[in-house]
């Protein structure tokens, strides 16, 4: 007979083949899962957003201010960000100011064009970040600051 460490040690082992088995199971099924969240976005003014993003799972969303300057071909200031912490809070619309400011230090931004561009990284659990984004452009900035 079989004594019990034999009998623990063989149900462990089992144990363990079925959980490694259900996790590269797990992880193939991602593959075929392919998220498609989309977001809209209104610019009410320089100042004020209307957003309405949809996803599944955890979402991280930010507005960013990108521009083009001699030294680097992409800049990009974050004027708002949010997390969207389940897929029941994912649609929502919200009227805020920039939590963070859009400021020169100089004279290097006067005039210059910039875009509004929504990014968004769908977060699941397990598997592969996808992340996308939508681009407003047609913005610039006062030639003279008061």
């Amino acid at each position: 007979m079989h004594s019990f460490g034999y009998r623990l040690n063989g149900l462990l082992t089992f144990a363990v083949t079925i959980l490694a088995l259900m996790c590269v199971i797990a992880s193939l099924s991602d593959n075929l899962n392919i998220p498609s969240p989309s977001a809209e976005i209104q610019i009410m003014n320089i100042n004020w957003f209307q957003k309405q993003p949809k996803g599944s799972d955890e979402v991280f969303i930010f507005v960013a201010a990108e521009y083009e300057t001699r030294k680097n071909s992409l800049n990009q200031v974050s004027l708002w960000d949010a997390i969207i912490p389940a897929k029941e809070r994912a649609k929502f619309w919200i009227r805020s100011s920039n939590k963070y400011r859009f400021v020169d230090h100089g004279k290097n931004l006067r005039g210059k064009e910039f875009n509004l561009t929504l990014h968004w990284h769908v977060m699941p659990k397990t598997g592969k970040m996808f992340a996308d984004k939508i681009v407003m452009s047609g913005y610039s900035l006062p030639e003279e600051y008061i």
